[in-house]
């Protein structure tokens, strides 16, 4: 049985996905995690009281056996017992390189440091509007081998991160972008230029690429690619997506075709006009009609968690974005919102730095912020390349945080939660750390 054996590395939702997919096709596996007690352990236990599985190290012994590992997205293949997998010439894969082995439904690929989900589920919902039967998942909700069904869908829409990138070769989509690069996970890759290079493998074996003008780390150049379309919130060229002024009014426009005005749009800020903008260039690369894909901008409501009204209270306006985990997610809420308020941001940040460097907020929260409350593990770094541009707060809790900020908020200003790092100092997620946040704002008197 060994020689056939697949080792699964990580017990994440994503690895316990390639273990059902696996063992539905009758495939030998075994599982090893550097945890003593991962979270899916009990369940995974439960399912599966018979297959091996070893715990606390990546045994070298284990791992000699597999014909292929696959690795999941939260696991470094550097990794020393990894890498020496590599060396030895043992096949070293992800998940989605397994759904690519298999899948026959068409692909829409998405990746970026920023607005993938928000992108994606846009994307998502259009195909929906447009009469196709779609599936959506990847890195965001749903394991992609878990979309696999019968009969196949008309479309696959996936979220994919560069960890998952790293291990995938084959994934053939007939639309692929990379939103945007922005600095993120520096404690996994050694320079941007190597975060960079993970993304740009969604371009590989694509038929249309979808790049964002404004960003020039999205441009792919390969000659292989059938087209290529871009987004701007510039004036758009051939081929392009962008902001047309008509009469004083912007308007979402490809080339010079206008297509809606942004005022349209039920979400605020400059960054969600260059989501609505992407999600109109992935939809029309793939061929979907426009009507359904302006209907769709015109009914969805955003992503909780990202930007997302809390509430308006005493003429002050509270945003949840603590899906904002890196520094370029909170600059792109930071400039999305500043100019569309009349007054000034009241900005709450801070968590689990990730080696980030923070210096690129600097210009913008000393443009639009009145005030930034620190919270976390982060709060000193943060505090010390801020170095007295606005006025600083520290904040033990949410719940300080959000008094405080209920304290310093005048008429017209915004509070916005965008912590530009991650939340697993304080909170379980960042899921966990918005619900907080917007339970605390709600529970104001």
């Amino acid at each position: 049985m060994s020689q056939d054996l697949h080792v699964i590395v990580g017990l994440g939702a994503t690895a316990m996905s390639c273990a059902r997919y696996l063992t539905q096709q009758q495939i030998p596996i075994a599982v090893a995690d550097t945890r003593a007690n991962p979270p899916n352990l009990a369940h995974f236990q439960q399912i599966y009281p018979n297959i091996e599985t070893v715990l606390g190290r990546l045994d070298n012994g284990l791992l000699d056996k597999a014909v292929k590992l696959i690795v999941s997205p939260g696991i470094s293949i550097q990794e020393p017992a990894i890498a020496r997998q590599i060396s030895r010439g043992t096949s070293v894969v992800g998940d989605i390189e397994l759904f690519a082995e298999v899948v026959k439904a068409p692909v829409i690929a998405i990746t970026g440091t920023n607005a993938k989900s928000t992108v994606t589920t846009l994307v998502g919902e259009m195909a929906k509007m447009a009469g196709l039967r779609t599936q959506v998942g990847g890195n965001l909700g749903v394991p992609a081998l878990d979309l696999l069904t019968t009969p196949d869908p008309d479309v696959y829409v996936l979220e994919l991160s560069s960890f998952q990138l790293e291990t995938t070769y084959s994934l053939a989509p007939k639309v692929a972008t990379i939103l945007n690069v922005t600095p993120d996970h520096m404690d996994r890759y050694g320079t941007l230029q190597d975060y960079r290079l993970a993304k740009h493998r969604v371009y590989s074996h694509c038929q249309v690429a979808v790049c964002n003008r404004d960003d020039p780390a999205t441009e792919v150049d390969d000659q292989q690619i059938e087209r290529k379309l871009h987004f701007t919130l510039k004036r758009p060229g051939p081929d392009e997506f962008g902001l047309l002024n008509k009469n004083g009014e912007f308007y979402l426009a490809f080339e010079d075709q206008l297509l809606m005005p942004v005022r349209e749009l039920p979400v605020l800020g400059r960054h969600y006009q260059a989501n609505a903008l992407a999600a109109l260039a992935i939809g029309y690369g793939f061929g979907l009609p426009m009507e359904p894909m302006i209907e769709t901008l015109i009914e969805f409501k955003g992503l909780e968690h990202r930007c997302q009204l809390v509430c308006e209270r005493k003429n002050v306006s509270w945003y949840n974005d603590s899906k904002g985990t890196n520094v370029g997610a909170t600059l792109a809420a930071i400039d999305g919102l500043g100019p569309e308020i009349t007054g000034k941001l009241i900005l709450i940040a801070g968590g689990v730095g990730k080696n980030a460097d923070f210096a690129p907020l600097v210009p913008a929260i000393a443009k639009y912020a009145r005030t930034v409350i620190l919270i976390g593990e982060a709060a000193p770094i943060l505090a010390d390349v801020l170095n007295d541009r606005v006025d600083i707060c520290f904040a033990n809790s949410m719940d300080e945080a959000v008094s405080i900020a209920d304290n310093v908020a005048e008429p017209g200003d915004s509070v916005l939660l965008s912590p530009a790092c991650a939340s697993f100092d304080m909170f379980n997620n960042f899921e966990h750390r918005g619900k907080v946040f917007t339970e605390v704002v709600q529970g104001l008197k």
